[in-house]
């Protein structure tokens, strides 16, 4: 390290910042020992850290477990360029064409706190249709958009993700087998295609927008009625091609290559 950066460095503001970055990349509430251990710090070292982010709301304590997480402070610090407003700006155009060409509902999902968060709804020309609420969260492993977006995830994090979740946690050892090899299916694939696990007579089809180097940003599903044949010129194969196809415009519009 050269001798300007050690004369002005800011030990206490980088140890903020480090709790700061660590938190934004897990998706669980952490206790002050899984934070300290993740910055490579002792809990005693982080307790007066964590007290100031606390008390300034930059991070918010469950009362029960006392883990923290972080706030929507940062959020709102950051609105003027916020990369949900830029991702659903990017999609929303061609979000809504996939709708009009598919007669079909969609929407775009991101994850949130161990859940799935929908950000964007595109609704379908039809007058019957499914309709999923913006900002609505649903359980990680049970829906469509979940298991797109848990198989994308590094392993240690997909471990850690999987190991807080409550619902995957209640599976039997078969049925978490069974769980992890629908994950490297659906990375295998690049896609889902299935029937929905929490609605009777839905099927959903998922594709995952941004791979590889970059890492997954959103999962884009399309969640139709079985028994409402709307436009019998389109079955799943002709949804999922769309939706691939949908994916790649979104991708293009936030600059992923």
């Amino acid at each position: 390290m050269k001798d300007k950066e050690i004369k002005y460095q800011a030990p206490a503001l980088d140890k903020g910042l480090d709790i700061l970055e660590y938190l934004s990349a897990q998706s669980i509430p952490l206790s002050q020992t899984e934070i300290a251990t993740g910055i490579d710090k002792s809990p005693n070292e982080i307790y007066r850290m964590l007290m100031s982010l606390e008390s300034r709301g930059y991070i918010l304590r469950d009362e029960v477990s006392g883990k923290y997480r972080l706030s929507l402070k940062l959020f709102h610090l950051s609105h003027r360029h916020s990369p949900v407003d830029e991702l659903r700006k990017a999609a929303q155009y061609p979000l809504e064409e996939l709708a009009n060409t598919i007669m079909q509902s969609c929407h775009l999902s991101i994850l949130y706190m161990n859940q799935v968060m929908v950000i964007l709804h595109a609704k379908s020309p039809s007058p019957i249709a499914l309709s999923i609420e913006e900002g609505n969260l649903f359980p990680l492993p049970l829906t469509a958009s979940g298991k797109v977006l848990l198989s994308y995830m590094p392993d240690a994090e997909q471990a850690t993700t999987l190991s807080n979740n409550t619902i995957y946690q209640s599976f039997t050892d078969k049925e978490k087998n069974k769980f992890s090899r629908s994950l490297l299916d659906i990375k295998s694939k690049g896609a889902y295609v299935r029937n929905s696990d929490l609605a009777a007579g839905v099927i959903d089809v998922s594709v995952p927008i941004g791979k590889g180097s970059t890492g997954i940003v959103a999962c884009l599903t399309v969640s139709s009625l079985t028994a409402l044949n709307v436009n019998k010129d389109i079955d799943n194969e002709d949804i999922l091609v769309e939706a691939i196809n949908c994916a790649k415009k979104i991708e293009q519009r936030i600059g992923i290559l």
